[in-house]
């Protein structure tokens, strides 16, 4: 009787914790998506809503989705501002399968023939960053870029640019559920990286909200291991 109780107390406090953190995610959303990046006065995609989202009433040609991108992010080397511009870049993709197709295809093949002079991580990264986006935001039957490991490219990225402590945010974002040990060397680097960066600094301690009340700082402070579920 005893040992039935204690089992029923665990499961049910247990069960508690799940949906409590289940709630808290829920409520975070998407962290590639759902978090606006302050960039300033740079130029991004055109942008009429006053939160993250689209509202349904932007008049913004989405057929123009692949070109204008591709133009904003080889003017701009800001990695925050390819983060931004990526993300809206998938909020009007998701409203335009083959705009999310041609930008996804667009990017890919930049990856296969870098301009002379250009940055070439940066194009590994955009690549890798929508993969992940599309991932977050798409549906798996119209995601173009299913089965693309777009942290794998990232980290390709990393290697190719070398100390940029704001890719290393994009990444600490991306490996927010893991893997716990990556996700912490991100976070890191771009910690130390945000001391003589003003536009990252800003970026790490925004008041957007993340987990259970969180700022998004607050979440990539804290260890991954700790977000994990623990057997």
């Amino acid at each position: 009787m005893h040992i039935h109780k204690r089992f029923t107390h665990r499961f049910t406090f247990g069960l508690l914790a799940f949906l409590m953190l289940f709630v808290g995610v829920a409520l975070a959303g998407p962290p590639l998506i759902c978090h606006t990046f302050d960039i300033g006065s740079a130029k991004s995609l055109p942008w009429a809503s006053q939160g993250w989202n689209l509202t349904g009433k932007e008049t913004y040609d989405t057929s123009k989705l692949a070109a204008d991108t591709f133009k904003i992010l080889t003017s701009d080397s800001t990695v925050l501002v390819h983060m931004e511009t990526l993300r809206r870049a998938t909020l009007y993709a998701r409203t335009n399968p083959a705009a999310a197709r041609e930008l996804f295809n667009t990017l890919s093949a930049a990856t296969k023939s870098v301009p002379s002079g250009a940055p070439p991580a940066l194009y590994y990264f955009d690549i890798g960053y929508l993969a992940e986006s599309y991932k977050q935001w798409l549906e798996q039957d119209s995601n173009p870029a299913r089965g693309i490991d777009g942290y794998a490219l990232v980290k390709q990225a990393l290697q190719l640019r070398g100390d940029d402590a704001q890719m290393e945010f994009a990444a600490a974002l991306i490996t927010l559920a893991g893997p716990a040990s990556a996700h912490d060397q991100h976070v890191q680097k771009a910690k130390a990286g945000a001391k003589n960066d003003a536009l990252l600094a800003r970026n790490l301690s925004t008041h957007f909200m993340g987990q259970q009340g969180q700022t998004t700082a607050e979440v990539l402070i804290k260890p991954a291991a700790s977000k994990e579920s623990k057997p």
